[in-house]
């Protein structure tokens, strides 16, 4: 194909684009003025005006089954109820519409203050945002049946919250309807702008993207570990395949888990990044020191909203030195050990229902409760490199512009000194900056003597 024809799908791809960010914004349109009426409906049931409806449920929201727009996407693929509808549609107003919610700052003149039954926080800036008892006022007012069907919106098993696409903001350890309605950051995007934004890493997301430049050439493994980091990689070419096509979605669990275990510098974090790279998902790096919380039930609480924002994303969750989250449970001593086996419960259920791919790293396979291991997909071992991939480490890691002295025999190095392909790395880093700050760009077999002696030591032996 010649340049021009790549030019003009190029622009036909921003015009489709365009086009259907044009029609996203006349189906939000439609679907604000039926939210306004809506709001007008049952404000005047509610107190009891003139109304041409005698329920909210009467008013017909817009049919979107001919658009291509992301709103209509999103409304044709999870198919909401009336009621699911105008949470959606009462959580992303305050972000697109702020002024329709301005109704809610009508008075009770008999008591002088705001009507309690509309809930709803009053933000400093003047501005009303609505909480879960604003939804059941427009959906119920005083029925109590519609009151508690309204909780159902928020369980735990609701399409809601696993695909994280609306949710009641906790306050406490447990969600209630005078907590903030909240759209997911993810969800706003897709049908605001039709993209996808990655979650910035915060208290709230405490996981951090990872990528590498580097290809499978760049990555020197043992063969054996080479071969079943393969599998997991044809897992995430084939796995939806297998799971929805061959009708096996019902005999094997969703996802994947791995754990990689062996020595510090042995590849397992590029691993995890090359996995993500070769077939276009997104690798997150959970930080462990934002999950641990000492205090009971704060670790569960941290890492489940890192698991929320994960499931249905066919994200790689990758836990390095997962032994401090995921080590060996005691013997039930005291409160403090019973707490903490509890939080192992937890994680298990977590792990194991996860439908992206979660990848944990460890120096040793022993550290790692045997609980976990038992529901891992694969166990690898990234033993340290044997002499030929030390050499092969010695010959690829260092700069085309890179000079070596004459008397450095990189074959009799590889065999010599046991070496992590990180710690070679180091190295050469080491060498090269000598070599650079010499003037002469020439790396000597000194210096690399003198990287080598230092990996060592850092790591207490004797070269």
């Amino acid at each position: 194909m010649d340049t021009s024809s790549l030019d003009e799908l190029t622009a036909a791809g921003g015009m489709d684009m365009t086009n259907r960010l044009q029609q996203n914004a006349v189906d939000l349109q439609r679907e604000l003025d039926w939210f306004a009426r809506v709001l007008d409906t049952r404000f005047k049931l509610y107190f009891g005006q003139e109304c041409e409806y005698s329920s909210v449920f009467d008013v017909t929201p817009p049919l979107l089954d001919d658009s291509e727009s992301p709103y209509a996407e999103f409304v044709k693929q999870f198919g909401p109820s009336f009621a699911e509808r105008v949470a959606l549609v009462l959580s992303l107003v305050p972000h697109v519409k702020p002024k329709l919610l301005d109704i809610f700052f009508t008075r009770n003149n008999t008591f002088d203050r705001r009507f309690t039954e509309f809930g709803g926080l009053h933000e400093a800036t003047g501005e009303f945002l609505p909480t879960g008892e604003t939804l059941v006022f427009v959906l119920a007012a005083d029925d109590l049946q519609t009151r508690f069907e309204t909780f159902q919106m928020f369980e735990a098993a609701h399409y809601f919250a696993t695909h994280n696409i609306l949710r009641l903001e906790e306050q406490s350890d447990s969600a209630s309807l005078k907590a903030p309605l909240r759209i997911s950051e993810d969800l706003l995007l897709r049908i605001t702008t039709g993209q996808s934004k990655r979650p910035n890493f915060s208290a709230n997301f405490p996981a951090r993207f990872i990528e590498t430049p580097l290809t499978w050439d760049d990555l020197v493994l043992h063969p054996g570990t080479r071969r079943q980091v393969g599998e997991i990689e044809t897992w995430l070419q084939h796995g939806d395949t297998l799971l929805n096509e061959w009708g096996m979605a019902g005999k094997l669990r969703p996802g994947y888990r791995s754990l990689f275990y062996g020595p510090p510098g042995t590849g397992k974090t590029m691993t995890a990044c090359l996995l993500g790279k070769a077939t276009n998902r997104d690798v997150y790096r959970v930080d462990l020191s934002m999950v641990i919380s000492k205090y009971i039930g704060e670790t569960e609480k941290n890492l489940g909203k890192v698991f929320d924002q994960a499931q249905r994303k066919d994200w790689i969750l990758f836990f390095d030195e997962a032994d401090a989250l995921f080590g060996k449970r005691t013997e039930t001593q005291s409160s403090h050990d019973r707490f903490a086996n509890q939080e192992v419960a937890f994680l298990l259920q977590r792990i194991e229902v996860f439908d992206g791919i979660a990848i944990l790293a460890s120096n040793q396979k022993e550290n790692i409760d045997q609980a976990f291991a038992r529901r891992f997909e694969s166990v690898i071992h990234f033993p340290l490199p044997r002499p030929q991939e030390r050499l092969l480490l010695w010959q690829q890691g260092f700069s085309p512009s890179a000079k070596l002295s004459e008397d450095i025999d990189l074959q009799a190095i590889a065999e010599e000194f046991a070496l992590s392909g990180g710690s070679i790395m180091n190295v050469i880093r080491y060498a090269s900056l000598e070599s650079l700050k010499n003037g002469d760009g020439v790396v000597s077999k000194q210096d690399l003597l003198n990287g080598i002696r230092q990996e060592f030591h850092k790591e207490g032996r004797l070269p």
